[in-house]
């Protein structure tokens, strides 16, 4: 039974679920958006140009690369890779947002922002994804165009000249946690990785660990988190840079001491724009009936946006679109925690407390969404 991914290996959630299949220990040939039966057969299954996709030995074909944990978790044994610890699960839905949504504008920042430093191996990775069959001079030709497209990104998801200076200062801080972290423990939980691995994975392997001029920042700086993205991608749990660590997650009701510092940073960091986000998205949403599709448009994107936001971060002025897909992903982090029993609830409210995080678990998001034919829609 093998399952086969859609993907590439320059693509930021390609990481995040290659990496679940692999400590899943599930069997997978993955192949680029270039073979001809991507276009004939995929894409007009999923109707929208995205990877990664991943198709079942069955043929089920699914998107998004959150709704595929969802899916093999409920359909496949394996190693296990979700805490039964409550309180963890929390956790660990709040670091996949996070990783998978709130880092994604420091990705591109460091891939396009510095394009003219790594020029040569973006043209060599966009043009194996888009052609097989072109010539070298063709393919390099055809992968600027794109890159020309992606790069142009940049402005919506935030990244300006004003902006990027509090960027930086806050990844060499966010990496310096990590790293320190990352020196005491395999994994984000613990001994065995969870969602919260994954999620993070999402921008920290394909951009800021592969592509050259962020993965060689991270090397010099931060090389146990750099270690952790080499350990994600491969199949076994334990590593014997831990001796005696035991492939579990820490004790039940805790998070290791290590990530306590970590969580803070991303509540102080994140709540600014989820307020903003929140906002722009309740209001949008106040007049739309069950079905809508999220999209300011109307139209079917993966990652929509329903208006433009601007908010204060880190002394100067954040203005990107809005990002629903982010409150999407945040409100099954409060959807667990909502539904703790009291002793659990009581364990949460104490890591809540030591790392200034409760904000996230109150944020204020007025309409429920669901993925609904591969696009988000209002419940």
């Amino acid at each position: 039974m093998t399952y086969t991914l859609w993907g590439s290996a320059h693509s930021l959630y390609t990481g995040k679920i290659r990496s679940y299949l692999i400590k899943k220990r599930l069997a997978f040939v993955e192949r680029y958006p270039s073979n001809p039966e991507f276009a004939t057969r995929v894409l007009p299954a999923v109707g929208v140009r995205v990877i990664p996709v991943l198709e079942t030995p069955d043929g089920l074909i699914l998107q998004d690369s959150g709704d595929m944990i969802d899916w093999l978790e409920a359909h496949e044994a394996g190693p296990q890779l979700e805490p039964d610890c409550p309180v963890q699960q929390t956790v660990s839905l709040l670091l996949d947002a996070f990783g998978s949504e709130n880092l994604l504008p420091l990705a591109m920042h460091y891939r396009w922002s510095y394009c003219a430093d790594q020029e040569e191996f973006l043209r060599a990775e966009f043009g194996r994804t888009m052609a097989a069959d072109m010539s070298r001079a063709d393919r390099r030709e055809a992968a600027a165009k794109t890159m020309a497209f992606f790069n142009g990104f940049l402005p919506n998801l935030g990244v300006t000249d004003a902006v990027i200076p509090a960027m930086e200062a806050a990844w060499f801080e966010l990496m310096d946690l990590l790293d320190e972290h990352f020196q005491h423990h395999p994994y984000l939980l613990g001994g065995r990785p969870c969602r919260a691995d994954f999620g993070m994975m999402a921008p920290l392997f394909a951009h800021l660990g592969r592509d050259p001029v962020p993965a060689n920042l991270m090397k010099l700086r931060a090389p146990n988190l750099y270690r952790w993205t080499e350990r994600m991608n491969l199949a076994t749990i334990s590593d014997g840079e831990y001796p005696g660590y035991a492939e579990s997650f820490a004790p039940a009701g805790t998070v290791p001491e290590s990530l306590l510092p970590v969580l803070r940073l991303i509540a102080a960091d994140w709540v600014p724009g989820l307020n903003a986000d929140a906002a722009c998205f309740n209001e949008w949403a106040s007049d739309k009936p069950a079905g809508t599709i999220v999209s300011r448009k109307g139209e079917r994107q993966v990652h929509p946006n329903v208006g433009s936001i601007a908010f204060d971060w880190r002394g100067t002025v954040m203005q990107r679109g809005s990002q629903p897909h982010m409150l999407w992903m945040l409100a099954k982090a409060q959807a667990k925690a909502a539904s703790l029993a009291t002793p659990s609830a009581e364990r949460l409210a104490v890591i809540m407390a030591a790392t200034d995080g409760q904000a996230l678990l109150d944020l204020p998001i007025s309409r429920a969404m669901a993925r609904q034919d591969n696009v988000l829609v209002l419940a």
